[in-house]
């Protein structure tokens, strides 16, 4: 409440920010762990994507090392004194083999009716969830396809990211005559671009071996056109518009005033995710770092980062909750990290229930403050995070009694309490001076012209239809913008030409 309060000069005196008499306290809780097991065959656990819909959110799904796809009934009542194995079999909806490879990534679509898997095998599946049944194959990567990510409101569109160095759009209408070896109908790409993220000239070859120039992820905006792709080879995330994929539009990189080179592209990101409003874009980087992105202020480079955890594999990933008020990230260190967005300098609470290297991280859309993890020690965990306002009772009551160092005049005085505004010392106290005179507590309520906001706040949708000029200078408008002002990304930065 009093964080965002800032110092302000009256008459040319200063007086101080006033310190909070609250902690942002969270507390997280395990719901349940599972083991990830076939046949009594244990596996790692790649990815994991609560449903999208408020009727499957509980649903957890979960690919794997094998290539199944697993299911999962998070509202199921875990037993503390239930084994992982025991857990599983209590929650577990079904599982099928979905690929005869490594699932790096999954994601729901339609309303929750189906599920497309991204694999080793270079190809990414369509499923029936409730047949459980292969509706199509999309084939045209030539290296393990690692993200996947749908468009914003058109579920038949998709978008992929490789380790061949291409992303690719597929339109899921655009079904080809023939059919996969196995016989499912095959989908053919509806635009791709190669080489999206190549090394620079002087590094392309390292120790004798090619450097990395995989796609490590793809994130469609809120704009509904633009596509932001990262990876691995360093840490810029580039913007494309993809009505015209000739060039990005823009590129955004953790040091973007640097002029050396190293700082700028040296580490390669692992993962990108955005808040459901689409304000906010994070970007999970190998400098042990995420970094926090205002997306209508790219060129200014992370508005904050958050560092903490150890991310030494492209395996670990980190998500910005739907709300963007936190941010969680995997960790090579066994452990997986939470951070309040609002305080980056303050350190993450740990999740430490795990044995190896936390990977894959998610949030539930319609389950507040509910997330998943994944880790190599074969489990998938479900948590609940709760955060709150607490008293400050660490300081003595000295410490958090205030201090005004404004002048002490007549003149002050009635700017800061003037006929029409006066000011809420609730929960405040003084500290008076030998020479300072005594103050009055001045009466508590809302001044009238705080009254007018309140009421307006609760019409703005009405104001804002019948003001252009209003709906023009919104900064969401580039999200959600009316036709009669329908903006990009690309209408707030320059074309760029490719890194």
């Amino acid at each position: 409440m009093f964080q965002d309060i800032r110092s302000r000069e009256i008459n040319g005196y200063t007086v101080r920010k006033r310190p909070h008499i609250f902690d942002w306290t969270t507390v997280a809780s395990e719901i349940g762990s599972m083991a990830i097991d076939h046949q009594g065959n244990v596996t790692v656990p790649l990815s994991v994507s609560f449903g999208q819909t408020s009727k499957l959110s509980h649903v957890l799904a979960v690919s794997d090392e094998d290539g199944y796809v697993n299911l999962f009934d998070t509202q199921k009542k875990f037993l503390a004194s239930a084994s992982n194995q025991e857990n599983s079999d209590r929650a577990q909806i079904g599982d099928w083999i979905a690929h005869q490879n490594a699932i790096f990534d999954i994601c729901w679509i339609k309303d929750d009716l189906k599920i497309l898997t991204a694999s080793g095998d270079q190809t990414i599946r369509l499923w029936d969830v409730q047949e459980r049944k292969c509706t199509g194959v999309l084939m045209g990567h030539k290296g393990s396809v690692k993200s996947l990510c749908p468009h914003a409101s058109n579920s038949d569109i998709v978008f992929s990211g490789s380790r061949d160095g291409s992303f690719i759009i597929w339109d899921l209408r655009c079904n080809h005559a023939t059919t996969s070896p196995r016989g499912e109908l095959r989908i053919v790409s509806n635009s791709i671009v190669q080489g999206a993220h190549l090394p620079r000239k002087h590094n392309r070859r390292k120790r004798g071996k090619a450097a990395s120039m995989s796609i490590t992820s793809v994130l469609h905006l809120k704009d509904e056109v633009s596509l932001a792709t990262a990876g691995a080879v360093d840490s810029i995330i580039k913007f494309w518009d993809t009505r015209n994929l000739k060039s990005q539009v823009t590129h955004a990189c953790p040091h973007p005033e640097s002029t050396t080179e190293n700082d700028r592209r040296l580490y390669g990101v692992s993962s990108l995710s955005q808040d459901s409003n689409g304000v906010f874009l994070t970007a999970s980087c190998m400098d042990n770092r995420i970094y926090l992105y205002n997306i209508l202020q790219l060129e200014k480079g992370p508005i904050k980062s958050f560092s903490g955890s150890r991310i030494e594999s492209f395996y670990v990933k980190a998500a910005i909750s739907p709300d963007a008020n936190q941010i969680v990230s995997g960790s090579s260190d066994g452990n997986a990290y939470v951070w309040q967005v609002d305080n980056p300098d303050v350190g993450p609470i740990s999740l430490n229930s795990h044995a190896g290297e936390v990977t894959a991280v998610a949030w539930s859309e319609s389950v507040s403050n509910k997330l998943a993890t994944c880790s190599d020690d074969f489990t998938v965990r479900v948590w609940s995070i709760q955060s709150s306002y607490q008293p400050n009772n660490s300081k003595p009551p000295s410490a958090i009694r205030r201090r005004v160092t404004a002048m002490p005049t007549d003149e002050c005085e009635k700017q800061l309490t003037g006929p029409e505004e006066e000011i809420s010392t609730k929960h405040v106290e003084y500290e008076r001076g030998p020479s300072s005179p005594a103050i009055a507590e001045p009466i508590v309520r809302t001044p009238e012209g705080q009254k007018k906001k309140a009421l307006i706040s609760f019409d703005l949708e009405e104001g804002f239809k019948g003001t252009n000029t209003a709906t023009a200078a919104s900064p969401s408008s580039v999200l959600s913008p009316p036709s009669s002002v329908k903006r990009t990304i690309r209408d707030y930065f320059l074309v760029s030409s490719s890194t």
